[in-house]
């Protein structure tokens, strides 16, 4: 019987996400730190001063792992496609792009490739519940261990 492998957890995740969802992202972000995961969220991270576009960019390539909040804003987002196709691309990417529907939506109208991702649902679900699971699949302590 072959061991099961170990996912190894994000020493940074870059959380994809529609501007219309940032509310959500934001609460996903705050629960996802107080577990110590690391993660780099635009409204969090960018100041006014810096060039956005740039600083995604440096994001993108500096972080290890990849949450894409798909909601029907979403999939209309060409900013969140733009991200997701840099990831997909990215050998570091590969195996560690996470979906996280939130709202139903069509994912296959974002990119072609998302049905066959591992995805959390936080459709219709308790968030801790979701967040357990998503913690799960990186082995990620499931108390909170520091807050900030």
């Amino acid at each position: 019987m072959a061991k099961p492998r170990r996912v190894r957890r994000p020493a940074e995740l870059f959380v994809s996400y529609a501007h219309e969802d940032h509310a959500f992202g934001a609460r996903l972000t705050k629960a996802l730190r107080r577990h110590g995961v690391e993660t780099w969220f635009a409204p969090v991270r960018l100041l006014a001063a810096n060039q956005w576009h740039d600083e995604i960019g440096k994001a993108l390539r500096r972080c290890d792992w990849m949450i894409v909040l798909l909601s029907p804003a979403a999939v209309r987002s060409f900013w969140v496609k733009q991200e997701l196709l840099y990831a997909v691309g990215n050998p570091r990417y590969r195996n560690r792009i996470t979906p996280l529907v939130w709202k139903r939506c069509n994912a296959a109208r974002l990119s072609w490739t998302l049905p066959a991702f591992q995805a959390v649902s936080f459709v219709r679900r308790p968030f801790d519940d979701a967040m357990q699971e998503l913690l799960a699949a990186w082995a990620a302590p499931t108390r909170a261990h520091r807050r900030r």
